[in-house]
């Protein structure tokens, strides 16, 4: 026999099973279990203690929503397709325990208003989730920075050695990103803490509900100014997806890096083994697959965004079946960014810094090309011609194999006798990291300072947090 819908007065028949099943949400928007309940004790609070409700009605669902929420605690709730969404299934179960007095919860609201504040608190909870995992990524960050001040590795450009650069300073440009991407997090909850219970269906309701009560017992910052708005607002969701975009963006680059820095070209990093694996078949392997997982996944999440803007593109005011597609590619993000964060801060962490071979990339590289320029600047030349000057030179040694710091005192005086002994000093590529201390740059007291301040950042952001 075909289950009678709670909204089936209308109808004459029931829909196909094809029909029912593809139209249900049951399937993943359990995941909002939660905080449906949540929503529903702060609605029916709200129904006492404006008179909507009589105390002993208020009194006998909020006991029963009390005892869903402790089944559900201990997993002992079971929900049905038949019932089609989570909201659907908790009413249905509310009946079954205190009877048809749990139709009267439903007064001055409609799914639409209800499923809308259930995916603002379900998002609301786990953005901070979301900004401490960064965290503690940046974290772990300036710890290997401090340790990595003066540990000299190659600067690149088009992926070509262009300048020697603290490996400090390398770390901090990541915490940087991560930075902002804390900040884009953080606004984000601005938009998300907004209540969007009591718009209804789109017209708001008729009930002299208090829509500023709701709204505080749930941990919202305000209500949506605008009834039609609120249900059919995703924006939200969109700033989440496009946060979580931009962050696995400036992940999957650091793991670009990482893999490249693992190579036995590079040789740069090697990672410990808890966060490497091997091969069936070749048993030297040691390979940065959970990089190259973290990689993969921003794929994954990009894919969300688009997906929920396409979904959002053109919908008429106010709610549409098509916005049930907004849930599952929110929940997994979610469920992809918090552990991809959490790897790709132990992997770091873990990881062995080859200092040796890092400082060796920078010898004989003509990485110190910048230097013989800026060095010949200071002795009157022009720059653009010290900078045709010292490209013939790198030309010549490219063909000779002999490096800028090879060619006799002799060579340069012939170029300018203006040039002393103290070109070599200049040229060396700890000295040239060392001298570069402007704001931001790479020079040593700059990267001390950048991780000082970095280190009052997230002293303060962790103070607020307590």
């Amino acid at each position: 026999m075909p289950i009678k819908r709670m909204w089936g007065g209308r109808f004459e028949s029931a829909g196909s099973d094809l029909v029912n099943h593809f139209g249900a949400s049951i399937q993943f928007d359990q995941e909002m279990a939660e905080e449906d309940l949540e929503g529903s004790l702060a609605h029916v609070k709200m129904l006492g203690a404006t008179g909507i409700l009589s105390p002993d009605d208020a009194d006998k669902i909020e006991q029963g929503l009390h005892t869903l929420q402790k089944k559900l605690h201990a997993g002992e709730l079971h929900f049905s397709i038949d019932n089609e969404d989570i909201h659907m299934n908790m009413e249905a179960l509310l009946t079954a325990e205190i009877g048809p007095v749990a139709g009267k919860l439903h007064t001055a609201r409609s799914r639409n208003d209800q499923v809308a504040t259930d995916f603002h608190l379900y998002l609301l909870k786990r953005l901070p989730k979301v900004i401490a995992a960064i965290r503690h990524l940046q974290a772990v960050l300036v710890a290997k920075a401090a340790n990595n001040v003066e540990t000299i590795m190659p600067g690149y450009t088009h992926m070509q050695h262009a300048q020697p650069i603290s490996y400090g300073q390398y770390l901090m440009a990541y915490f940087q990103m991560f930075q902002r991407d804390v900040e884009r997090f953080e606004f984000n909850v601005k938009h998300t803490s907004l209540s969007p219970l009591g718009a209804a269906a789109l017209a708001g309701t008729t009930f002299p509900i208090d829509r500023s009560m709701t709204a505080k017992e749930l941990g919202f910052a305000d209500i949506y100014a605008n009834s039609m708005d609120a249900v059919s607002d995703r924006d939200f969701a969109m700033e989440f997806l496009s946060n979580a975009s931009i962050l696995m963006t400036h992940l999957s680059r650091l793991c670009e890096e990482v893999i490249y820095w693992c190579s036995y070209e590079f040789g740069y990093l090697s990672l410990a083994d808890s966060y490497s694996t091997g091969s069936s078949i070749m048993p030297q392997k040691k390979n940065p697959d959970m990089a190259e997982l973290i990689r993969g996944k921003s794929g994954r999440v990009n894919g969300h965004l688009i997906a929920l803007l396409t979904t959002m593109k053109s919908l008429p005011l106010a709610y549409n079946k098509d916005m049930q597609e907004d849930k599952e590619g929110v929940f997994d993000t979610v469920k992809t960014i918090i552990p991809s964060l959490k790897v790709m801060a132990g992997m770091l962490d873990t990881a062995t810094v080859n200092k040796e071979r890092m400082a060796q990339a920078t010898q004989h590289d003509f990485s110190n090309a910048t230097e013989l320029a800026d060095y010949l600047a200071t002795k009157g030349i022009p720059f653009r011609q010290a900078h045709e000057i010292v490209g013939e030179l790198v030309l010549k040694g490219l063909k000779t194999g002999v490096g800028l710091a090879g060619i006799p005192l002799a060579e340069y005086q012939q170029i300018d006798p203006r040039i002393g002994e103290d070109v070599y000093h200049d040229l060396q590529s700890e000295v040239a990291v060392e001298r570069r201390h402007s704001a931001g740059g790479t020079g040593f007291d700059q990267v001390k300072l950048q991780i000082k301040q970095a280190q009052h950042l997230l002293k303060a952001a962790q103070k607020a947090q307590n």
